[in-house]
């Protein structure tokens, strides 16, 4: 292990959440303001500690609406910005994130989920915010949503999220889960030299007259030609307005449907046209598959040793994780649908990506549920009993029971 200006690299026996933060600073944030809650207040004590040997700037706010306003503030004054919350606090800031949507402003939200609804169940795991993550704010937007299966994969996750939120200037969430922020495993932490580290395009002093600026005018940079504008830093003498009103190009109130219209296909229209840059799955077994298992973040990790027991048995089943859930693999699950028997979606809910999977599957596929409330990971035999039913085989009840028994052994 060696540490290089701060930032820690080697391998690291290392807490999900504690991941999280380091995977934060490596991608360059330098500003987190927050409010404990937990299964996520390691990643603000852990923040608390670190930024200041950094030179980043931590600060307790008084709640999540708070919290999330901050980080609006910090990143339009340049700085890399990130919070982390659960559920209560990640309800608290669905208003702050539209603006953050509205004001094209990059940060970085972490929601390590837990049981709800409400304070619920605030020690024990749950997956029940995911449509809140899509459609929590009002109005017509698009969102990214990454969602980690492992300490390892929470870091590597919050750098890119700070990258696309950088690269498409947008807020991106991170949705983990408290299974995967309070778990401890291996955690390697490459150079930073060895990362790819995106930052938003900024305007500068003598780049452009000052009233000439337009904060909001369609430019491309970076690959793929993605549509955003360069941003200007706060107090750099660039005449520009900041507002969640419907705008136009310099940011000032434009109270016109065709206003609107101009604001929401921007917004739209960056996120939808670059899916194939920013939505990322793990595919295993798909080739042959007559049953395709959809899951993501713990639900997926507790889902593999079902798989390979079914495999065993000649079922013919895949797995297709979800690392991106917003936006959704619609594309990918349509296609499946056309060549496959069925879909199998675990899930630590009562049923809310699996909706998804229906509506795109479109019937061409049966679709088939495994919920439960937050509180527990999923039993791995009502997975294996599920796949069984999904693909036509006798659901063996005995054998389920055996094989729960070896698994809590």
């Amino acid at each position: 292990m060696k540490e290089q200006k701060g930032l820690l690299t080697g391998d690291h026996f290392m807490l999900g959440d504690y991941a999280a933060a380091e995977g934060a600073l490596l991608a360059g944030c330098r500003f987190f303001a927050g409010y404990p809650i937990t299964p996520a207040t390691e990643i603000a004590e852990r923040m608390s500690t670190r930024m200041p040997q950094i030179g980043g700037v931590y600060i307790q706010m008084e709640d999540e609406i708070a919290s999330m306003n901050a980080i609006l503030g910090g990143s339009w004054s340049g700085v890399k910005s990130m919070t982390a919350t659960s559920g209560p606090g990640f309800s608290l800031m669905m208003e702050n994130l539209g603006l953050g949507i509205m004001l094209e402003t990059p940060c970085v939200v972490i929601n390590v989920q837990r049981g709800g609804p409400s304070t619920g169940l605030p020690t024990l795991v749950g997956q029940q915010d995911m449509m809140q993550a899509k459609w929590g704010s009002h109005g017509d937007y698009e969102i990214i949503a990454l969602c980690p299966g492992s300490p390892q994969e929470f870091f590597d996750l919050t750098i890119r999220a700070f990258n696309l939120a950088e690269k498409y200037r947008t807020p991106v969430l991170v949705m983990a889960d408290a299974e995967v922020g309070h778990m401890t495993e291996k955690v390697v932490i490459p150079d930073p030299e060895e990362i790819e580290i995106i930052s938003r395009p900024m305007v500068r002093k003598g780049d452009v007259e000052p009233d000439h600026f337009r904060i909001y005018r369609d430019m491309t940079h970076c690959k793929g030609g993605v549509r955003v504008s360069p941003m200007a830093k706060a107090g750099d003498g660039f005449r520009f307005h900041v507002t969640g009103l419907t705008h136009d190009e310099r940011g000032y109130p434009d109270m016109s449907a065709k206003g609107n219209e101009w604001n929401m296909e921007r917004l739209i229209s960056k996120i939808r046209d670059n899916k194939d840059d920013i939505i990322w799955v793990e595919e295993k077994d798909l080739d042959d598959a007559e049953v395709v298992v959809v899951s993501y973040g713990i639900s997926a990790r507790t889902a593999l040793w079902p798989i390979e027991l079914a495999r065993k048995e000649g079922i013919r089943v895949g797995l297709l994780r979800l690392i991106t859930v917003w936006p959704f693999s619609e594309e990918k699950i349509r296609r499946l649908a056309k060549s496959v028997k069925a879909f199998v979606v675990p899930e630590i809910n009562m049923g809310q990506i699996v909706r998804e999977v229906e509506r795109c599957a479109a019937g061409e596929a049966a679709v088939f549920g495994v919920h439960r409330p937050g509180g527990e990971v999923l039993d791995p035999a009502e997975v294996l009993n599920t796949i069984r039913k999904a693909a036509g085989h006798p659901v063996q009840t005995e054998d389920a029971v055996i094989a729960n028994q070896e698994i809590q052994e």
